[in-house]
């Protein structure tokens, strides 16, 4: 009550309300006498005022019409202002009768202002329902949703759910609507103070979240479903607590980022899981650059079923490619995401290439027959300890193929090249890191060409192939213990989602060899991810599950960096965006062509090292190309055998 007395939109319904009452009896007037209205009936619309807007108010108020949060008005909102309308009538009959006996008023005045009354008000309610949303529900799909609201029987699961905005009330109205789902909404918790104490199609806003526990225990929920898209890492981590404190199963739905067509669904439901709890906020993207390039345009994508490859591809798709050239090495990983764009997404106007980036037949072909406008190179050899122990594959796979990818680019006069790129790049202590470094040299060694070109540099991405989050899950669930590499060792994280809509935005504001830098935010101790992953498994850290610590594995860091020696930091129009600036003095070569000519030797002798499995030689020659790469004192991996030799 003292909440709704504060609402500042609580007096303006009031007043609006009022207002709306006196015009509904003045119109009753009028439209009773022909609009001309005899100086008795004026003097008696002046008596009758003062006590008809007192008293329908009173009865608007009894009937919870200024609980309700109007931007939801729907047909039970409606139902309730038509019983609060007749209740008014009754009883201003029977206060006339009483005080005035009836006579010489008119019944139809009181029957026509009861009318005007109701579509006055609706109107009002409709009007500001319809200013928050582009389409209102069909009147099948109201009706509906009123008949199913009123079957709530036993046997169904009682949904408790956690924010009163646009997300609770599109669940809400999904619950209500579907009756076969089986779920039966008792009440909304929100944080907002506005909110406490109204309704949302009847259905109350009954306190803050922390207040969980009480209330699901008075209205007997079974479930709890998140609707908090839009919550910040600490709010959503704030949730999850008091979800687990009160015992009650929860749920919530998908991020902003990756509810793109902004409608929520109960199918989109899922279980809260450490993306949550990042809280990344959803990237502001600027959609009409981003067409401009590849809408009606024939884009390449490489590594396109990998997991940042994967996603670029559904994102891709959404804007609408005159053709979409898809290229993997992995059989089943193209046939995935061909059949994904084909049957979730119904975009049929691609072509599936089997093969590898480094075979320049191919890629010749590839281009001769399709022409691509744009590539997004995201092919690529990750997983650090891996690479490290078979650096020829990095040479071959990441380096080998960039540049014979760029250089087919360029060669058929592509207009854009955008290469995934990764933060192991800067100052590396790993192979794959150097090797990514050298793949952005080879990039801004061949700028200048006639192609755009632009390298994205961001840190790890959640639920990527490699990611050691579905490790910790598969710990977690044999009862551990969960292994962690050192209690120090952090890292920077994002959604996949958001990494790729920003590499597709700073694919739009490339020029001439940029190198971007994504906004990572605040980087994670991997020790609290564990924690957290435990928790969300509603197991307790160190009690039911103990995390261990295995040591930094070979070419790994305690901390990842995301700029270089020689690089300065430019802010771009973009907030999540920023751009890398370097000293223009061709690391000592002082040209471009000079630089190249020397890097472009470097690279054939990489090539002759990693034919002949000479993990050493490959390092040095990484180290001279990169040379913040700080190679590491540990024996060289020959092939599967075991042989060593000194990196000295």
């Amino acid at each position: 009550m003292k909440a709704q007395l504060t609402n500042r939109n609580f007096w303006l319904m009031l007043a609006a309300d009022a207002a709306l009452f006196a015009l509904s009896l003045w119109l009753a007037f009028l439209v009773r006498f022909e609009f001309g209205l005899p100086p008795y009936y004026e003097a008696q619309f002046k008596i009758l005022l003062p006590v008809f807007v007192p008293v329908k108010i009173t009865c608007y108020w009894f009937f919870g019409l200024y609980r309700g949060m109007w931007r939801f008005t729907s047909f039970y909102e409606i139902g309730r202002l038509v019983q609060a309308a007749i209740i008014s009538l009754v009883l201003l009959t029977v206060l006339v009768l009483f005080w005035k006996g009836f006579t010489g008023f008119s019944r139809a005045v009181f029957l026509l202002d009861c009318m005007l009354t109701v579509a006055l008000t609706a109107g009002l309610r409709l009007a500001i329902r319809r200013s928050f949303e582009h389409g209102s529900e069909s009147l099948t799909q109201a009706l509906q949703s009123v008949m199913s609201f009123s079957k709530r029987g036993k046997g169904r699961k009682r949904v408790m759910i956690l924010g009163a905005g646009s997300a609770g009330e599109q669940i809400f109205r999904e619950m209500v609507r579907n009756t076969a789902l089986g779920l039966v909404p008792v009440g909304f918790l929100d944080d907002d103070p506005a909110k406490l104490g109204r309704q949302v199609h009847g259905v109350p806003v009954l306190g803050p979240v922390d207040d969980l526990g009480e209330l699901a225990a008075a209205r007997r929920a079974d479930e709890v479903v998140i609707a908090m898209p839009s919550a910040t890492g600490a709010q959503m981590r704030r949730v999850v607590e008091t979800c687990e404190r009160a015992g009650v199963p929860f749920k919530t739905v998908p991020g902003m980022a990756s509810l793109i067509g902004g409608n929520v669904r109960i199918a989109d439901l899922r279980e809260v899981d450490f993306a949550d709890l990042l809280g990344r906020e959803p990237a502001d993207l600027q959609v009409e650059r981003i067409s401009g390039y590849l809408t009606g345009k024939t884009v390449l994508v490489t590594g396109c079923g990998g997991s940042i490859g994967s996603e670029l591809t559904r994102q891709i798709a959404r804007f609408n490619p005159g053709r979409l050239v898809l290229m993997d090495a992995g059989e089943y990983n193209l046939y995935s995401i061909e059949m994904e764009l084909r049957h979730v997404f119904g975009f049929t106007n691609y072509v599936a290439v089997l093969g590898r980036v480094q075979d320049r037949e191919l890629l010749t072909r590839v281009f001769s027959e399709h022409r691509p406008d744009a590539v997004f190179h995201a092919a690529a050899y990750k997983h650090v300890p891996l690479v490290e122990k078979n650096p020829w594959q990095a040479v071959d796979n990441n380096i080998v193929a960039t540049r014979a990818l760029i250089e087919t680019a360029v060669a058929h006069r592509a207009e854009r090249f955008v290469l995934v790129s990764t933060d192991k790049a800067v100052r590396p202590t790993n192979v794959m890191g150097a090797s990514k470094r050298v793949t952005e040299l080879i990039m801004q060694a061949l700028t200048g060409s006639g192609t755009k070109f632009m390298a994205v540099r961001f840190g790890n991405v959640i639920g990527s192939s490699g990611s050691v989050i579905p490790l910790f899950m598969e710990q977690i669930k044999r009862g551990g213990p969960v292994t962690v590499t050192h209690p120090d060792v952090t890292r920077y994280f994002m959604t996949i989602a958001e990494a790729a809509q920003l590499i597709l935005q700073a694919g739009a504001m490339g020029a001439q060899g940029d190198l971007f830098l994504l906004k990572m935010g605040t980087p994670v101790r991997i020790a609290d991810m564990a924690r957290d992953l435990i928790r969300l498994a509603g197991k307790e850290p160190g009690v039911d599950v103990e995390i261990s610590f295995t040591g930094l594995r070979e070419g790994e860091k305690l901390y990842e960096e995301l700029i270089t020696e020689g690089e300065d930091v430019v802010h771009t129009e973009h907030d999540k965006i920023m751009l890398l600036r370097n000293d223009n003095n061709w690391h000592g070569y002082g040209t471009r062509e000079a630089y190249r000519t020397w890097l472009w030797q470097r690279l054939d002798e990489l090539l002759l090292h990693a034919a002949r499995f000479d993990a050493c030689a490959i390092k040095r020659v990484l180290a001279e190309v990169v040379p913040e790469y700080a190679m590491q004192d540990a024996a060289c991996v020959i092939g599967n055998g075991g042989n060593t030799e000194d990196a000295a």
